[in-house]
């Protein structure tokens, strides 16, 4: 299997401290998204979308631990109940606002990814497809909305620096 970034995320974010944790908490938080011209046409009629889903590479994401205590929480988790960055395969994903597309540049609000970010795929975000008003959220349905924004405890690579996660 082989990934091949289609792009590069170009956000206000340097390291995880004060990073929004999701795109919920990042209310405003622009960025630009650099397609690389050979996927330029893949842009075609995605203008019409109000919100896209980003799929990216968490690049400085430290190595996995299938036991984590995540942002929002203060209990040990699986790895697979929550969002943090470090994974088997660090994937991201996060819906974001699209505000504009100049040539092959997507102008983006709400966005939660640190800058530099290697972007893997595009998808439109289709309410009639990815809006389930009754579902549930585990763990997380228990706990308060404090905490939004990054803290560090999944530092990574370089330095102490990591995106962040649920």
């Amino acid at each position: 299997m082989k990934l091949k970034p289609i792009g590069i995320i170009h956000s206000p974010f340097s390291g995880s401290a004060g990073t929004p944790i999701q795109p919920a908490f990042a209310q405003g938080a622009e960025a630009h998204v650099e397609v690389f011209e050979e996927y330029q046409d893949g842009l075609k009629d995605l203008e019409g979308f109000d919100r896209i889903w980003l799929l990216y590479w968490f690049h400085r994401a430290r190595k996995y631990r299938l036991r984590v205590t995540p942002y929002l929480d203060h209990v040990e988790r699986g790895l697979f109940a929550t969002r943090a960055p470090s994974r088997p395969n660090p994937i991201g994903l996060s819906a974001v606002r699209l505000l504009g597309i100049e040539g092959r540049t997507l102008r983006v609000a709400d966005v939660d990814m640190l800058d530099g970010t290697p972007l893997l795929d595009i998808k439109p975000y289709a309410r009639r497809f990815d809006h389930f008003a009754a579902a549930r959220s585990g763990w997380l349905d228990d706990v308060g909305s404090e905490g939004s924004h990054a803290d560090g405890r999944f530092a990574g690579r370089d330095e102490d620096e990591e995106e962040g996660g649920v």
